[in-house]
């Protein structure tokens, strides 16, 4: 077993993202605790758990947020069907592969590791994405591309948004530019 503790901040205001990654014959789980701030300036607090098979592709998605009741989990087959913690099925995000939790950098690692992109190729993929610190989940068209060896183009193909990510070894984001930076490891 792979242990590796990761560290990310927001390039401005106060937060913290602490993951917990741990990788078993290729399959992942994440345990992360993020505190942030809100574009109003609310405080929250999440906590999110996360699985992969060993293609990476998400099984298993649990966020809650601290100081109350609003908590989510879904199950996936791996092919794109979803279910929510009481095992009915959820059409409106089948597709899907990955997730994207809107608070934290990590979750881009998924679809870079999956992918095995090279290069100078891109593919578009439908994610589950999670709004934090409203827990509300949505379909959104994403597009990664390959600018070459740790380095990605991400665009959300119905906000136009783009960031260009220097990520490890591993996948993992280094910096995405205004949002977090990694921070260094003890």
């Amino acid at each position: 077993m792979n242990e590796q503790h990761v560290a990310w901040a927001p390039w401005s205001g106060p937060g913290h993202e602490h993951l917990v990654l741990r990788e078993v014959s290729s399959a992942l789980t994440a345990h992360s605790s993020v505190e942030g701030m809100t574009d109003e300036g609310r405080p929250f607090s999440l906590r999110y758990f996360l699985r992969t098979d060993s293609a990476c592709r998400v099984r298993e998605v649990e966020l809650a947020l601290l100081g109350g009741d609003a908590r989510l989990a879904l199950r996936s087959d791996g092919a794109g069907r979803w279910t929510d913690e009481k095992g009915r099925s959820l059409p409106e995000l089948d597709g899907c592969i990955d997730v994207d939790i809107s608070a934290s950098p990590f979750t881009n690692t998924l679809p870079i590791r999956r992918l095995g992109l090279s290069p100078d190729s891109s593919d578009d993929i439908i994610v589950v994405y999670f709004s934090v610190p409203e827990l509300s989940v949505r379909r959104c068209r994403q597009r990664y591309t390959c600018l070459g060896p740790e380095r990605y183009l991400f665009e959300s193909l119905e906000s136009g948004f783009r960031a260009e990510l220097p990520v490890d070894s591993q996948g993992l984001v280094l910096d995405y530019p205004g949002l977090f930076r990694r921070l260094p490891s003890r």
